[in-house]
C-alpha cells in the first residue's frame, strides 16, 4: 500500500513525531523513504540580505547543519530495514515538497503539523496546511 514515503522535515519536535509513524508504517509495507528537508528561500533571501558573512558560507552551514541534524534520522531508517533516499534543498518548502512528491511517485507524505488555528496561522499558514 504504502511503499515510498515521502518525510519533509524542519527537525521540530512534532517532525520528530512524524517520524515515529513513518517507522510504524514498515508494517504497512513501506520499504522506502525519502528525508526532505528544504531550507526556506525566503528565510534564505533575507539572511543574504543583511548577512556580513560570505552567502556561500552560511548556505554551506545551513546545509552541514541539515545534514548532521539527518545524519541520525538516516541511520534509525536503515536500522528498521527501509531504503533511505536525502534531499537537502533550497525552495519554497510546500512547493519543494509538492515537486519531489511529483517526482519521486511517492506513495504518501507523512508530515508533522502543530494544528494550529491562531489568527496568525489563518494568515501566514504553517507548511502542512498548504496541502
Amino acid at each position: 500500500m504504502f511503499k515510498k514515503i515521502l518525510y519533509p522535515t524542519d527537525f521540530s519536535d512534532v517532525a520528530h513525531s512524524a517520524l515515529d509513524f513513518v517507522v510504524r508504517l514498515k508494517d504497512a509495507g513501506a520499504r522506502e523513504v525519502i528525508i526532505l528537508h528544504v531550507i526556506d528561500k525566503g528565510n534564505f533571501d533575507a539572511i543574504a540580505r543583511y548577512a556580513t558573512k560570505d552567502i556561500l558560507e552560511i548556505e554551506r552551514n545551513l546545509e552541514d547543519r541539515a545534514m548532521a541534524e539527518i545524519t541520525p534520522i538516516e541511520e534509525k531508517l536503515k536500522k528498521k530495514g527501509f531504503k533511505v533516499k536525502v534531499i537537502i534543498s533550497r525552495a519554497i518548502p510546500f512547493m519543494e515538497i509538492l515537486r519531489v512528491e511529483e517526482k519521486e511517485k511517492v506513495s504518501a507524505i507523512v508530515i508533522g503539523s502543530h494544528g494550529m488555528s491562531n489568527i496568525a496561522e489563518i494568515f501566514l499558514g504553517s507548511v502542512s496546511e498548504k496541502f
